[in-house]
């Protein structure tokens, strides 16, 4: 596995070894111990999964302390923009973002720690979208940010995402006290 660094502090994309020949292809996407021998030591406690049409977009979501969650995150049907949003407030990249194209094709993950807001956009029709969480989902710790905030200026390619009501009326970034 390879481990490529992002300019937000503990945000990674992995990208796995993958064994392909006529028959198809395999890959580890999560070992324990290989995760330990390249610093990466998670318990994950909840896995979750879903498919979407292209053009929604799922986000910006992330949970509070006691309940926030790490978040390994890979795609294994279509393609996703994966983003995240640095919410650590005395981290040098508060208020940035990152985003990585994952997709059944390039097979890469990525890691968002604790103290990221999560959200993708897909890219294809009947993407399936696949991550582990180092914490159970909690409905009373859960919050969002704006998707479009203008403060972030996040460039998702698109102005008319389709979005969940609950995504319609999130919380502008400059109004957001952070918890982490």
């Amino acid at each position: 596995m390879k481990i490529i660094k992002t300019r937000l502090d503990g945000l990674l994309i992995i990208e796995p070894d993958i064994y392909q020949d006529e028959r198809g292809y395999f890959f580890e996407s999560y070992n324990k111990e290989k995760f330990l021998t390249m610093g990466l030591d998670f318990t994950f406690l909840q896995d979750n999964e879903s498919k979407s049409a292209k053009g929604v977009l799922r986000g910006l979501h992330f949970q509070v302390p006691p309940f926030a969650q790490g978040k390994l995150v890979r795609v294994m049907k279509g393609a996703v923009l994966d983003v995240a949003v640095d919410l650590r407030k005395k981290s040098p990249t508060y208020g940035k973002w990152e985003g990585v194209e994952l997709s059944e094709r390039n097979k890469r993950m990525y890691w968002i720690p604790k103290g990221f807001a999560h959200g993708f956009l897909t890219l294809e029709d009947d993407t399936v979208f696949f991550y582990k969480c180092t914490a159970v989902y909690n409905k009373e710790s859960e919050k969002s940010i704006a998707w479009n905030d203008t403060d972030l200026q996040i460039q998702w390619g698109t102005s008319d995402p389709v979005l969940s009501e609950k995504d319609k009326s999130c919380a502008a970034f400059r109004n957001f006290v952070s918890p982490f």
